[in-house]
Parts: structure tokens; sequence; C-alpha cells
């Protein structure tokens, strides 16, 4: 009994040991779904390989020519093995799709709910107004109904206090004068200029308070014939509708630091955009893909992140009221979890140049460099040039 009672203990023992392995592998294994560690890495690869088809058959080649990925496990039938390969490819992009309608369901929903405060805010505030109003109109027919009787007896409600003796002969004076004199049509003529000033300011100032139109979708608009924009402080997104099966080759597109022109390379001297942009931007991290075969997708980077563009280009029409903009979070306690990483990974980066030493990017960069020497010792670095 005592040796069935130890092996019992030292069986717990092993099946709680194994538990918490499992648990704290699940623990420590990072999120990849949501993993940016290695976004640098593929912006400079999708801005050399210029649209998304060419950037995925660069991964597929590097898992077809690096990788078992297509093989058959134990080295059985190939067909067998591509069809398994297919199949993840498969699992995982309807995974990524189902995170991306996801994200979309939770922004509309916010963004419907921003609306209906705004809207029950604008009305509380009409509501607040006309009782105010009516309260104003109650006070004014209550005052309407008041008599005040003199020492007599006599009504005197309407009738003005008694003048002092200069005052008196002030006004009788003032009766003497021709009231159609030069001088006293100049000054009512000033007076009435005055009270037309005031009352346009007034007009405009109403017309803006009653500007109830939405906000901008997405901070930015539709011009109509040539794209749909939106932006945020960061960065400015242009669409541009193409025709099916349209390729990276067949498209001119410049991008410089004040001027865009995308056209396709068969009409040279035709353009589809040919303008100077409203403000600078950086060119280096900007970028343009095509997506569906059919949509153009220009990323372009703001040289000022702090401000907002009321139009992607200088004649684009019509321009959106950036009064309008619904401001970003501004307070880094505020922000969602990936625009907090991101920012807080600025910060770092900027520390980290200040005292000479490499960004994030750049020590995964090194990193990757590093592990790629030691599973590749035959090779020779030593005289290698590694940008």
């Amino acid at each position: 009994k005592k040796l069935l009672l130890i092996d019992s203990i030292q069986s717990t023992k092993l099946i709680k040991a194994k538990r918490s392995k499992e648990i704290e592998s699940t623990m420590s294994r990072p999120d990849y779904t949501n993993d940016d560690r290695f976004d640098g890495l593929f912006l400079q690869i999708a801005h050399q390989t210029q649209g998304i088809e060419p950037l995925l058959d660069t991964l597929f080649s590097f898992l077809r020519r690096k990788s078992d990925f297509f093989s058959p496990p134990g080295g059985g039938d190939a067909q067998k093995g591509s069809e398994a390969a297919i199949a993840k490819v498969n699992e995982v992009v309807k995974k990524h799709a189902d995170i991306y309608l996801a994200e979309k369901r939770r922004e509309e929903e916010e963004k419907l709910k921003k609306q209906k405060l705004r809207r029950e805010a604008a009305e509380a505030k009409k509501k607040k107004a006309a009782a105010a109003a009516a309260a104003e109109k109650s006070k004014e027919e209550n005052t309407a109904g008041v008599i005040e009787m003199g020492a007599d007896g006599f009504d005197i409600s309407n009738d003005e206090p008694p003048l002092s003796k200069p005052a008196a002969a002030k006004v009788a004076a003032d009766k003497m004068d021709d009231p159609t004199t030069p001088a006293t049509n100049t000054e009512q003529n000033k007076t009435d200029g005055k009270d037309d000033d005031k009352q346009e300011k007034h007009e405009e100032e109403e017309e803006e308070e009653e500007d109830n139109s939405p906000p901008p979708i997405g901070n930015g608009g539709t011009i109509d014939g040539k794209y749909v924009w939106t932006q945020t402080l960061q960065e400015l997104t242009i669409n541009i509708p193409l025709p099916e099966n349209t390729r990276g080759r067949d498209l001119n597109v410049i991008i410089s630091k004040k001027h865009l022109k995308v056209g396709f390379a068969k009409t040279k001297n035709e353009f589809i955009v040919n303008d100077d942009l409203t403000k600078p931007i950086i060119v280096d991290d900007s970028l343009w893909t095509i997506e569906d075969g059919s949509r153009l997708v220009l990323t372009l980077q703001k040289s000022n992140q702090m401000e907002w563009w009321d139009a992607p280009c200088q004649t684009d029409f019509p321009k959106i009221n950036i009064q309008k903009v619904q401001p970003e979070n501004s307070n880094l306690s505020d922000l969602d979890g990936e625009t907090r990483q991101t920012v807080e990974k600025m910060m770092f980066d900027q520390r980290q140049k200040a005292l000479g030493l490499p960004t994030v990017d750049e020590q995964k960069k090194l990193d990757i460099l590093e592990k790629f020497k030691a599973s590749h010792p035959e090779m020779d670095f030593s005289n290698a040039k590694i940008n």
C-alpha cells in the first residue's frame, strides 16, 4: 500500500509539472496575429516588390526553396503535401479575414455610438435653448400686464420720467433744429452701416453654428473621377480604381516630396493624377501597392504629423472642413494598445538615436543577420557589405 501511495504521489507531481510547463509555454508565446516586430522588414520588401502579388510570391518562394512547407510528412505523396500546404494557407488567411471583419465591426459600432452621442447632445442643446426662449417670452408677457399707478391714481406705466430744467431746455433746442440736416443723415447712415455689418456677421456665425453635417468618413473624402482618400495625423491613404488584372509594371507612379504623378506606362504623357500635394511628405516612408488587381493604394507619410489635410492635392475639389475632423487620442494612456505600442516604440527609438545606439528595427535586422550567419557557417561574410 505504501508503494502504491508513493507511485500515486509521484504521478500527481509529474502531471502537475507537465501542466505547469504547458501553461508557461502558452503564456510566453507571443500573439503572432498582431505581431509588429517585423513590420520594418516587411515594409522594405513591399517597397521593393511594389505589389501584393509579388510580395506573396517572394514569401512562398522562400517557403518552397528553403523549407519543407510543401513536402509531405515522412516523404509521402507530393500531391497530398501540396494539398495540406494549401489548406494551411487557407486556414491562416480565413483567420486574419475574420480578425479584420471583427475590427471593422467594432469601428463601425464605435462610430455609430459617437454619432448617437453627438445627436443627443445637439437635441439637448436645442431643447435647452427652446426652454430658455419660452421662459423669456413668459416673463415678457407677465411684465406687459403690470399697471403702474401714480400718486393721483392715473396709469403712468408708459410715462417718461420728468426731465430736469437743463435737460428740458436741451430737448426743446433739439426739436427746433431741422432733423434732416446732412450731418444728421451722415450719422444715421454710419449707424445703419454698422448695424448691417453686425447683422451680416451674426448671420454668418449662425450659419456656422447650424452646420450639423457629419464628420468626413475616414477624415477624408472622394474626388470624383479620381480617387477616394482617408487620413490620420501620421499618413494619408489614396485609393485609385484601376482596370481589372492591372499589374505593377503597367503603371507609372512617381512620388516626390511635393508632387504626385500616377498614370499608365503605355501612355506616358497622360496621367490619372499629376498635381502638387497640399503639403510635403516623407518620400522614403511612402509606398504604393496594387490590391485585388483593380485598385492602386498609395500610402503617403506626412512630413508634419501634427496637422490635418483638407485634400491630397492642391487643385482637388471638394475640400473637407478640417474643423469637422475627428481628432485622434493625444494622451498616451487614452490610446489603443496597438497605437500606444507604436508611440512608445517611436519614443524609444529617439532615445536610442540620441545615445548612438540601434533602433528597434535596426536591432531586429542585426539579430536576423546574426541568426543567418549562425545557420550558414560555411559562408564567408568578412567582405560582405550589409545595408
